[in-house]
């Protein structure tokens, strides 16, 4: 594994990312994405959110560039993240202008994962440590379809929708892109390595005009394609040593955005509200109604995500007993943190 070609994969993102920002701004202010302060938002003024186009174009150059010089390198697969993320890409880019149904958004995203999974991309062992060695091989191929579709999804929008606060997504997103790369290089994969570094490059590349106060938002054209890229990096066979641990570890990494999203399921189950209607009962809005400052929320989350990431770190190399008592521990301070009464659009 190429230490300098991981380095100059990292800086190439962050360039590329960081020189096309203003071009973002550019274009978002040209066709009029431009965000309008609404009752459950936390900005206070008309905001450009199509940063992402230089989140996608930062990541795009960098793979494109390096993941041919790769031994393992997979034409099928690469092809199928690429057309995929390029389908998430223009839906996203369309709803920051149009602002898509919620049956369209869900469309696209199955349409995006059905291409990744079908280029051989998916989920074929799942991790249950009650039973035996811990490993429910998944012998049918379209349950694996099933599934990692579903994975996808869950995480391309879980992403999305903590994408609340100046730089909340992309510093989320970065830090669990590191420790999926951490668990790449631990499990010898130089094609995650790379995707995961080239994600960790595009974000910080974006995060200095993004951070508060922010210059221009991600919308859902930079927000859904962080999620779908590190669904995709967490199923890249992360775990060929460590099988053990086969999507639990993905799981705990992205704890953070998969457990605002479930809450935020549940809550809307529970008070009759469509599952996709939005709110103000995020985590992240409830920090603010504690009284943190926009900035300390936004750190605060930042370091639940990094004991979550180095919590999935552990549990990849020591087992899953090891972390499970942690791991509910931060479940119920979480819990804690995101309780409390919510509030309307």
């Amino acid at each position: 594994m190429d230490l300098k070609l991981y380095l100059l994969a990292l800086f190439t993102a962050f360039v590329v990312t960081y020189m096309s920002t203003p071009v973002s701004k550019w274009i978002s202010i040209k066709i009029g994405a431009v965000a309008y302060p609404r009752a459950r938002d936390m900005h206070t003024k008309p905001m450009p959110r199509m940063g992402g186009i230089a989140i996608v174009m930062g990541f795009m150059v960098t793979i494109l560039i390096f993941m041919p010089m790769l031994q393992e390198f997979d034409l099928k697969k690469s092809i199928g993240i690429v057309i995929g993320g390029l389908i998430i890409f223009l839906l996203g880019f369309f709803d920051d202008i149009l602002t898509l149904k919620a049956k369209q958004k869900l469309f696209f995203q199955v349409l995006a994962a059905t291409i990744v999974v079908a280029c051989g991309v998916k989920i074929d062992i799942l991790s249950w440590p009650f039973i035996g060695d811990g490993m429910i091989k998944i012998d049918s191929n379209l349950i694996s379809m099933v599934i990692s579709i579903m994975w996808i999804i869950g995480v391309t929008n879980a992403v999305n929708l903590i994408d609340g606060l100046d730089g909340l997504a992309a510093g989320v997103s970065s830090i669990a892109a590191i420790c999926l790369m951490i668990l790449a290089v631990l499990a010898g994969n130089d094609i995650a390595v790379v995707m995961t570094i080239a994600l960790v490059g595009s974000c910080l590349g974006f995060l200095p005009y993004n951070f508060n106060p922010a210059k221009i938002f991600m919308g859902d054209t930079g927000a859904m394609f962080l999620g779908f890229i590190l669904s995709i990096s967490s199923m890249l066979g992360l775990f060929k040593g460590y099988m053990i641990a086969a999507l639990i570890v993905p799981i705990i990494v992205l704890g953070l955005p998969i457990f605002d999203t479930t809450f935020a399921i549940c809550r809307r189950l529970f008070t009759g509200k469509p599952i996709m209607a939005p709110d103000r009962g995020h985590i992240h809005h409830k920090l603010i109604d504690k009284g943190l400052s926009h900035k300390n929320a936004v750190l605060t989350l930042y370091g639940i995500s990094i004991a979550f990431g180095i919590l999935g770190i552990l549990v990849s190399q020591k087992g899953i007993y090891y972390g499970l008592g942690v791991f509910v521990l931060l479940m119920l301070i979480l819990y804690i943190v995101s309780s409390g009464g919510t509030k309307e659009e």
